[in-house]
């Protein structure tokens, strides 16, 4: 007879939030690596003269590299989303879920996107001969990549905090303070990441504290139960 889902082990729950939020520390890591390797390959300023892809310095193996890193960490994110939203439980408020989860598949989407064209500059460029189209390509890739990442991506990576923040704030799931430091990188994001490539880390960064944080409590949660 099959034993009835009341009775199961409710221990094995606790299960599926530790590994996803050892999914958002993945996401962290891999973001951070791929973000590093892809910014060290472009240039600061755009310039139709350069050959950006020319692989004597290395730029064309770390940008393949970085971009192989970028679909594994769009993958632990879609995790890290799921534990996030998995704390509310029946408290979870569906107006602002909605937009939360509606900016995460956005932002991973586009960051996917930015990604896809330059791995498509990366594949096409050393079949074109002239040295000026090669430039010109590359350059105008690089232009709709940091458009696509800085300008819309990371928007919605904001927009994404905005609402996970205040979720927050309502339920008490997660501690005020952090909530409000949800706010300051979410402006950050929607404000800041203009002036420098650079910043994007921030998100990454926040993505492995919320995940380390949440490791702690759900340590201390199976303290508590076996004391």
């Amino acid at each position: 007879m099959t034993e009835p889902s009341s009775n199961r082990d409710p221990g094995r729950r606790m299960d599926s939030p530790r590994a996803a939020a050892l999914a958002g520390v993945l996401f962290a890591v891999l973001f951070s690596a791929a973000l590093i390797l892809m910014r060290t390959s472009l240039p600061e300023q755009l310039s139709s003269a350069e050959d950006w892809l020319d692989d004597d310095d290395g730029a064309a193996t770390r940008l393949t590299i970085g971009l192989s890193l970028v679909p594994f960490a769009g993958i632990a994110f879609l995790w890290f989303m799921g534990v996030v939203r998995d704390r509310f439980k029946e408290t979870e408020d569906q107006l602002f879920s909605s937009v939360f989860i509606g900016s995460g598949l956005l932002f991973l989407a586009m960051v996917f996107v930015s990604a896809a064209i330059a791995g498509g500059i990366v594949a096409t460029v050393p079949f074109l001969t002239d040295e000026d189209s090669r430039a010109e390509v590359a350059t105008f890739g690089r232009a709709v990549m940091v458009q696509v990442t800085n300008i819309y991506a990371l928007r919605m990576a904001g927009v994404l905090l905005i609402s996970l923040g205040t979720m927050w704030l309502r339920t008490g799931v997660m501690p005020r303070w952090l909530a409000f430091v949800t706010y300051a990188v979410a402006i950050v994001l929607l404000f800041v990441t203009s002036l420098s490539l650079w910043v994007t880390l921030v998100f990454p960064a926040w993505v492995f504290g919320v995940s380390i944080l949440i490791l702690i409590q759900n340590y201390r949660r199976q303290a508590r139960a076996v004391h």
